[in-house]
């Protein structure tokens, strides 16, 4: 099995993923217990010698300036767990809960922020033994870092709150009793170097932008299929055209489209045909589906960067036994990406949605109303188009911008706020709603297939013909009106495994994804 060590001082997100997707084992180094070691000591002495240390000898927030004695230092750090798990909500996935847990043991391995080993080992210990605490999706502001969620992580660690084990909801203290461990009881810092960071909006941003990856190489498919059966031109994708306006994801779209229509008997069929320029839908699609990659491709930047970046606030520099008060635990980062990332991934929507109405509409694709025969009688594909177009509609509200947004809290201490947790959370809407709407398209594309090469026997493109190969192992041609929303469910299935990606690259090689 797949072993992970988090103390490394990076990590990527094929390792978060592997953690959090695949039950990857979550371990340690010695090397790492020792930075961790090193600096919980140097809080211990700290507290003996009564320094005021934020957070760890004060109070939080507008309450910094009330000190703390020694003899209830352990008390206030159980103190901010129970009182900052306050979330509402549906409970997070147990995949995001695991990356969640993988980049909190990440972020304390560092060793700036004081916490013990015997913290991270019972947060190593939940990942290898699949305890994922109930954590509610909502109640974060994005600064100071994701408080509340996590605060719901740290109720089970002290044998409080709920976790998800062997398949049911139990109570956090039974579960610890049930994997060997005893409640732990926080000392210096540790409360607030559990829950001050901006570990919920960043484990969420690794899943979506990994699965946002895919989804953009998909759409890529789904516009190749599109554009055979609706006779459209390969002239747009001549890498001519794309070299003298460089954007990286443009030049991706149009090599990936050349690859996946290349040999195509569909293209060649109409050669030289009286229409002179394709809608933009086709023609723009680098252009299009190009911006959405970039944008992409940056969110996953700003990402790579925080999944290995510190977030607790103090820092302790145990090198020179210093203490720093910052705000690393400020979302701002990842909340301006995920709002462009929803912007992005909503635009691949979009151009699929118009796409999938050229298809359905007779006057537009030369084929039967709503690729049925008998229509009329039958429907068709009309009503999957609606659906497409909701769903493109619904995205334009979810891609409005959170992070402009700012509600001053703490008593106007902490007077700007990111909004990151919100603005990822809607990310990872429109992602599985794009995700339904290119596979409506990539079965009205297979329909259309069938309908033209039933009138004349042609091969698709070395790619396309792949990928209607896989989406009808799964899905049979619509002969008449069936309960549709079934072949969406199984296509979205088939989509977000990967097998049809998987199989396209087999035959043609990589598909580009930035």
């Amino acid at each position: 099995m797949t072993r992970i060590f988090l103390d490394r001082e990076k990590i990527t997100n094929d390792d978060l993923v592997a953690v959090a997707r695949y039950n990857a084992v979550a371990d340690f180094s010695s090397e790492g217990e020792a930075r961790v070691e090193k600096t919980s000591a140097l809080i211990r002495r700290w507290i003996a010698e009564k320094r005021v240390i934020y957070g760890i000898t004060t109070g939080f927030g507008a309450l910094c300036n009330v000190t703390i004695p020694e003899e209830d230092t352990q008390q206030l750090q159980n103190n901010i767990i129970m009182s900052h798990a306050a979330g509402v909500g549906n409970p997070l996935s147990e995949e995001v809960v695991r990356a969640i847990m993988a980049l909190r043991i990440h972020d304390l391995s560092m060793g700036y922020s004081g916490c013990r080993m015997k913290t991270i080992r019972h947060m190593l210990a939940f990942l290898n033994n699949g305890v994922s605490p109930i954590i509610p999706e909502k109640g974060s502001v994005g600064s100071s870092g994701d408080l509340a969620p996590t605060a719901h992580l740290g109720l089970v660690l002290i044998g409080q709150g709920e976790a998800i084990y062997q398949g049911k909801r139990q109570p956090g203290g039974d579960i610890l009793r049930q994997i060997g461990l005893e409640p732990l009881v926080l000392e210096g810092g540790e409360g607030l170097a559990l829950i001050n960071g901006t570990q919920v909006m960043t484990a969420i941003g690794v899943l979506v932008v990994n699965d946002a990856i895919q989804l953009s190489k998909t759409a890529d498919i789904a516009c190749a299929m599109s554009l055979e059966v609706l006779m459209g031109s390969n002239s747009e994708f001549d890498p001519r055209i794309h070299q003298i306006r460089p954007h990286p994801g443009q030049i991706a779209t149009a090599d990936n489209i050349l690859k996946l229509i290349a040999e195509s008997e569909i293209i060649e069929s109409h050669r030289g045909c009286a229409r002179v320029q394709d809608a933009y839908t086709l023609r723009c699609a680098p252009q299009i589906h190009g911006a959405s990659k970039d944008a992409v491709a940056h969110a996953k930047r700003v990402i790579d960067i925080e999944i290995n970046s510190t977030t607790t606030n103090p820092l302790i520099f145990s090198d020179t036994e210093e203490v720093r008060l910052g705000g690393n635990f400020h979302g701002q980062p990842v909340a301006m990406a995920a709002d462009y990332l929803s912007m992005g991934i909503a635009e691949l929507g979009s151009v699929s949605e118009r796409r999938v109405e050229r298809l359905v509409n007779p006057q537009l694709s030369d084929l039967p109303a709503f690729l049925v025969k008998n229509s009329g009688l039958n429907s068709g594909y009309m009503i999957a188009q609606y659906v497409a177009a909701a769903l493109v509609s619904e995205n334009k509200v979810l891609a409005h911008p959170a992070c402009v947004d700012s509600i001053p809290t703490s008593a106007n201490k902490e007077d700007h706020v990111s909004m990151g947790t919100i603005g990822i959370r809607q990310s990872r809407e429109v992602l599985g709603n794009v995700e339904n709407v290119v596979a409506i398209e990539l079965l009205c594309a297979a329909q259309a297939y069938d309908l033209i090469t039933e009138k004349k026997p042609m091969k698709g493109g070395l790619g396309t013909r792949v990928a209607y190969g896989v989406i009808r192992s799964h899905v049979p041609y619509l002969e008449s009106d069936r309960d549709l929303s079934r072949d969406i469910e199984t296509m979205v299935k088939v989509l977000r495994s990967g097998e049809i990606l998987a199989a396209v690259e087999k035959a043609i090689g990589p598909i580009s994804g930035s």
